[in-house]
């Protein structure tokens, strides 16, 4: 079993922080410093900054590294009450290649062309897939992509018009500030009518066109709506969802595609084999989930699964509206009659969670569902249903690994260090001492800058802003127990594995 790593948000940073706030205090402490008791020149600043650069550099990085196949818990969940595991598929049990996204971003963009009309030029656009990342937001009427923290800040630097940064100044005046009103932000589900946001992977191609597509408006001086844009982007992309045309791609080439991890069929043969019952739900198609799964497990995957639910159409599906329906695979169409009872070896389409629940009894905590959507696949299980979550996010490997980078460490740590200090010495008021510390703030904001570019050019890491959670951390925090890389992470761990949350000091509960 593999040792558990410290989430990704917290402790290890944490405490990093406390070590090296800590002795930046003790070594100016014995100043006894105060107003009206003590005043260091600026040569002394100058000074304490090379004493304390100096002991940061020689000191060793006591931060050990984290695993990036490590499961996180936001929320304490014994698997051992655990008796149903449910699944998602897409990004869940099915694992994508990059292929996928330039095919998406392609099909999207020949939509655009042919059926919307647009410039037949934009067809030469390439696909950048380093440009966004999860949990973004887009402004649709001001036509502006931007990463925004846990308080509905917006993080200066990760304001984007096209492909072309917005500069602090525009960001402040267009917004009056860097805060998002409450009533502008995305609604439960992460949509609304101002605020359009990010939450999975399959939104990154269509974010990454509809800025190539903006930037190439700018640079040619073609006047646009940006809310018509989006809605035309939007509408070009979801077609080749719902038309199956992006279905139909993957599945005449599945090895282009889908990764095929031996592990996922291990993973789902192991818990069936410790009685533990299976479910499927999701919202794609029979045909094309049956080619995936065929491809990763073979022919009788259906048989590993007590209950197969197909077009579910989350996040209704947990809403009491449609009855679930009886599907013909070999017909390839729907009956007719009301479906009384779910029967393992039978397929279902649509339905609804309450008719789920009382047909199978499945409530409360003994369900983990996992999913790569925090809001379509999360939210309401946890919220309404009691139902215990995780969430899959592919890109959490890549991200620990540049956390685990010598770099990263090193350039965190002074940045903490030098805050300390900057906090420390602003009592000196003197315009030489604040000359200083304007200096000091100019090195930190490019500390800052640094630890932000490492993850991404653009935008960041997907779960920090500067020093805040990110507003994605902070819904997936919120609707998901446990979050890892790889569903088939699980087994790494035994079935009785308790998953405990770190506990991280409040504000007040520590003196730095």
């Amino acid at each position: 079993m593999a040792a558990v790593g410290i989430p990704l948000k917290r402790s290890w940073i944490f405490v990093s922080k406390c070590r090296l706030l800590r002795k930046s205090i003790q070594l100016l402490s014995h100043r006894k410093l105060s107003r009206s008791t003590s005043r260091l020149s600026s040569v002394n600043l100058r000074e304490e900054y090379h004493k304390l650069k100096a002991q940061t550099d020689a000191q060793p990085i006591g931060i050990d590294d984290v695993n990036p196949q490590a499961i996180f818990a936001n929320n304490e969940l014994d698997l051992g009450d655990v008796d149903v595991y449910g699944f998602d598929y897409d990004y869940t049990l099915a694992s994508y290649k990059d292929s996928m996204h330039y095919l998406l971003y392609n099909l999207g963009r020949e939509a655009l062309v042919t059926k919307h009309k647009y410039p037949k030029e934009i067809l030469s656009l390439p696909y950048d897939p380093k440009f966004a990342v999860r949990g973004l937001h887009y402004d649709v009427q001001k036509g502006l992509l931007m990463k925004i923290d846990s308080f509905h800040n917006i993080q200066p630097g990760t304001v984007y018009r096209g492909c072309t940064p917005v500069s602090k100044p525009e960001t402040l005046a267009l917004y009056g500030g860097t805060h998002v009103p409450v009533d502008n932000m995305n609604s439960f589900h992460g949509t609304n009518h101002r605020m359009h946001q990010l939450m999975d992977l399959f939104a990154l191609p269509e974010m990454t066109l509809l800025s190539n597509v903006i930037q190439h408006f700018i640079e040619r001086n073609i006047p646009y709506d940006p809310e018509y844009v989006f809605y035309d982007v939007r509408g070009a992309v979801q077609g080749v969802h719902s038309s199956g045309e992006l279905h139909r791609n993957i599945m005449e080439s599945p090895d282009i595609y889908i990764e095929k991890e031996q592990e996922v069929a291990e993973l789902l043969k192991w818990l069936a084999a410790a009685g533990k019952k299976l479910f499927l739900i999701t919202n794609s198609g029979f045909p094309f989930v049956d080619k995936g799964m065929a491809y990763m497990l073979g022919p009788d995957w259906c048989d590993l699964f007590d209950v197969i639910v197909t077009k579910a159409r989350k996040p209704k599906f947990f809403q009491p509206t449609r009855p679930f329906r009886v599907y013909d695979k070999q017909q390839g169409t729907q009956a007719w009659d009301r479906v009384s009872q779910l029967i393992k070896g039978k397929i279902y389409q649509e339905g609804n969670i309450s008719e789920l629940v009382s047909m199978t009894n499945w409530s409360g905590a003994k369900v983990l569902y996992f999913g790569d959507h925090v809001y379509s696949d999360l939210a309401d299980p946890t919220l309404k249903l009691g139902w215990r979550t995780g969430a899959i996010i592919p890109e959490l490997e890549s991200e620990i690994e540049t956390v685990n980078s010598l770099q990263f460490k090193k350039s965190l740590s002074w940045m903490l260090a030098l805050q300390g200090l900057i906090e420390t010495m602003q009592i000196h008021e003197d315009t030489e001492s604040q000359q200083i510390l304007d200096e000091w703030l100019r090195e930190r904001d490019e500390l800052r800058v640094l630890t932000k570019t490492v993850f991404n050019r653009q935008f960041g890491s997907v779960f920090r802003t500067y020093h805040n959670p990110t507003y994605f951390s902070r819904r997936l925090s919120r609707f998901a127990d446990i979050y890892t890389s790889s569903i088939v992470n699980l087994l790494k761990y035994s079935l009785t594995y308790t998953f405990y949350p770190r506990r991280t000091a409040l504000p007040h509960e520590i003196k730095f």
